[in-house]
């Protein structure tokens, strides 16, 4: 049964568009009609001003007739040649001397050495290996590059190494380059942009920053991992000019008793309507212990994970049904933060952002 795949979004020239969401997504399909592996039903793709596909003018260039640079989880490297000839297989229009050149020009830009570039892809670490098929994927001057889970087959250590590779070469390449990732990290650490799927549609686009602050809905706000995301009443303007009064709702918290923040108010919301928002962590304020204003709430450390240079601390709030916020701490502010030590914190209410309840 054919993928249904919905959505638009651009990538310009020197870019790094990253596409995420769960496994089914579509993600790689998309990748597929990029690469004009897939025809589909109805669809409109220009590259630099040229048109690869507009199924209403009956367009649709094939694999072949497209600059497209591909790759590929699994290397796809021919296990018979060395790594140059692997490089120089992608040029066979070209005469083989000026194959070999091209080839080697582009291993020695991913910095694998004349001995590994002799060696055949069994005698060669995965990391070696994706520099090969990196070279191969640059070697045909792509008017568009396309990454498919690149480094998910790669060590740690390794990987790092990749990305500090592709942060090179972005620098030098004009092309629109295109990433499918399940990982957020390496998401964020790479791209510009963000499209963020779903079960086949694109539900937004945007910077890292953008999206990790203003998710569209709580859907996206869980594709993109952010666990502070909770209840609420809108219940309408606020007396300050541009802000409203936001109820936290919560399971087993009586509404009447249950905490009002004054936050931005869009215009999007009645007064009334069921929504879900969401607090960045650097919106969460750690107050001093003693600290007692109005707008100031109880907490409870519940769980305090180490992760080396920071530490993953949950938080319960007795007086909101004891709702949980997650903190990354790191420093020496970390050593106070063991379970059952009480709290006292303040949200930052220009950090809140309201989205409609899914």
């Amino acid at each position: 049964m054919p993928m249904p795949l919905s959505g638009a979004f651009r990538c310009d020239p020197g870019e790094l568009l990253a596409l995420v969401g769960p496994s089914g997504a579509g993600k790689t399909s998309l990748m597929r009609v990029m690469a004009g592996l897939m025809r589909p039903q109805r669809g409109r793709m220009t590259v630099g001003g040229e048109v690869w596909c507009d199924t209403a003018a009956g367009i649709f260039l094939p694999p072949q007739q497209r600059h497209v640079g591909l790759v590929f989880q699994s290397y796809a490297l021919m296990p018979h040649l060395n790594a140059l000839d692997n490089v120089a297989l992608s040029l066979l229009h070209l005469p083989r001397k000026e194959r070999l050149i091209r080839a080697r020009h582009w291993l020695d830009h991913v910095r694998l050495t004349a001995e590994q570039q002799d060696r055949r892809p069994a005698g060669l670490s995965g990391g070696q290996q994706q520099r090969v098929a990196v070279a191969r994927a640059l070697a045909r001057a792509p008017q568009l590059l396309l990454l498919d889970e690149p480094f998910s087959a790669v060590d740690q250590m390794n990987r790092q190494d990749l990305y500090r590779l592709l942060a090179e070469l972005r620098r030098e390449l004009a092309i629109p380059i295109v990433l499918v990732t399940h990982d957020l990290n390496e998401a964020r650490l790479l791209a510009d942009r963000l499209v963020v799927m779903d079960a086949g549609a694109v539900l937004q686009e945007g910077s890292p920053v953008h999206i990790h602050r203003a998710p569209r809905n709580a859907r996206v706000a869980e594709l993109v991992g952010i666990r502070n995301c909770f209840q609420g009443e809108w219940l309408g303007p606020a007396p300050s000019a541009g802000m409203g009064l936001l109820r936290w709702m919560h399971q087993g918290v009586d509404p009447t008793v249950a905490p009002v923040l004054q936050v931005p108010d869009a215009g999007a919301w009645r007064s009334g309507q069921a929504v879900e928002w969401t607090i960045a962590g650097d919106g969460i304020m750690l107050l001093d212990r003693d600290s007692h204003t109005p707008d100031t709430l109880e907490a409870v450390v519940t769980e305090a994970r180490y992760l080396g240079d920071t530490s993953l601390v949950t938080l319960a709030l007795p007086g909101v049904g004891h709702a949980r916020l997650v903190l990354t701490l790191g420093g020496p502010q970390r050593a106070s933060f063991g379970v059952g030590t009480p709290q006292r914190l303040r949200l930052e209410a220009l950090q809140v952002h309201v989205m409609e309840a899914t």
